[in-house]
């Protein structure tokens, strides 16, 4: 199986994935009992997760349970190393370590922000599909999903899903360059 790196992440219709501080509460907008978006379905097809230390620290606050004890996951980090009881710290060059997960046998890497990793991960072209859904609300100001200075990349539709709630679910896969 060719281990696919897929970004699954929520954002407002006006391109942001948080406010300035972090704050997430946007999200509760499309909150819906027994809805998942397609969540679990997801979960079942990757085991291995990277994070940003940003997005680790913020679901650290929840104070739930760390919620991906069954997968591998990678902390990107400039200033932290090692691992800790959930995750391990890479501060290294992102391609040799999509490289390195890739080498060995496993389910798809799941990718969930923050901008900066994001942003690290299109300037390499290292996203293979992108599941982006688009919350009814608009921020005005705050993290932008997608940073300026990446390259210009093509991508190819795949599907849409729209929910009751309002939310889009977008589904592309990265073209790389011919």
């Amino acid at each position: 199986m060719n281990r696919q790196v897929i970004l699954y992440i929520a954002m407002s219709l006006d391109g942001y994935i948080a406010k300035e501080d972090d704050n997430l509460d946007f999200l509760s907008v499309v909150e819906k009992e027994g809805e998942d978006y397609g969540y679990t379905a997801f979960q079942q097809e990757v085991d291995t997760l990277i994070w940003g230390r940003r997005t680790y620290d913020k679901v650290l606050s929840f104070g739930i349970d760390f919620p991906h004890k069954d997968k591998k996951c990678y902390v990107l980090s400039g200033s932290k190393t090692g691992s800790d009881e959930n995750v391990e710290f890479f501060g290294g060059d992102v391609r040799e370590l999509i490289a390195q997960i890739r080498s060995q046998e496993g389910k798809h890497i799941y990718c969930d922000g923050g901008a900066g990793v994001v942003y690290e991960l299109l300037k390499y072209g290292l996203i293979d599909r992108m599941i982006i859904s688009v919350i009814p609300h608009l921020l005005g100001s705050g993290i932008r999903l997608f940073k300026d200075g990446r390259p210009e990349q093509h991508l190819k539709f795949r599907s849409s899903t729209t929910f009751p709630t309002g939310l889009v679910q977008l589904w592309y896969d990265n073209q790389p360059e011919q």
